[in-house]
């Protein structure tokens, strides 16, 4: 008696720790792995504002940083898994259950413009107050970058990432100071570009929407499903 592995389904690497960006991908019903920066990459860096940079300009360049510096960090963890030797054919002894393969990476980032003003995360509690009262009354702009590339092994450098731009435009209603400072004290402003959830309580406070719901959460679906198409998953 013997026993048969089933070939390794299609997957891709997911190179953000956004829970929302997983489940967006566990909806469009890709399989994907986390593929996470170590303590020793400065990946807040990455996230700095140029002068004069447009919300458009920074969402594209942050993401295409994002993700090549995750291509970096797969091709590190492939020559360390192969002991850097070049007799092992990494492609011919994948494993869905044990180390790392070769595979799409995808990256994504979201910010929030109001008007010429770039708001991301909040730095602070005092700092989401200031952004939430930017944004009570008026409508604003939430751009969504998403960038995908072949593993690093595989990946030449003069090939363009396939890339697309997701953007939605999200009405406030107008906000007293007692409903930001309820909203604030729920913590759920932080981490977040323009200091909100679209899919937690702050869904309350919005008038209108007109684009992607899935973008403004952080992962714009139909955009990242005709790039996955694209890879031929």
């Amino acid at each position: 008696m013997h026993s048969t592995q089933d070939p390794v389904k299609p997957f891709l690497y997911l190179a953000s720790q956004s829970p929302r960006r997983a489940q967006l991908l566990d909806q469009l019903g890709i399989g994907h792995r986390l593929l996470l920066a170590d303590y020793s990459e400065d990946v807040e860096s990455l996230e700095e504002v140029l002068q004069g940079e447009t919300a458009t300009d920074y969402v594209q360049r942050v993401t295409a940083l994002k993700l090549t510096a995750a291509l970096k960090r797969l091709d590190a963890h492939l020559l360390r898994q192969a002991g850097k030797a070049q007799s092992f054919d990494l492609k011919a002894s994948p494993s869905a259950s044990q180390g790392y393969t070769l595979a799409p990476i995808l990256c994504a980032d979201t910010t929030v413009a109001l008007g010429d003003q770039i708001l991301g995360k909040p730095n602070s509690v005092d700092d989401a107050h200031r952004i939430l009262t930017l944004l009570s009354g008026q409508t604003h702009q939430v751009l969504t970058a998403v960038t995908v590339s072949w593993g690093a092994l595989e990946h030449d450098e003069g090939e363009p990432f396939l890339k697309a731009l997701s953007v939605s435009c999200v009405e406030f209603a107008a906000l007293s100071p007692d409903e930001i400072n309820a909203y604030v004290q729920t913590g759920e402003p932080m981490g977040k570009a323009g200091a909100y959830a679209v899919q937690g309580r702050a869904a309350g406070f919005i008038k209108n929407i007109q684009g992607s719901y899935s973008g403004i959460m952080g992962l714009p679906l139909y955009e990242c499903a005709q790039l996955i198409k694209q890879l031929g998953l």
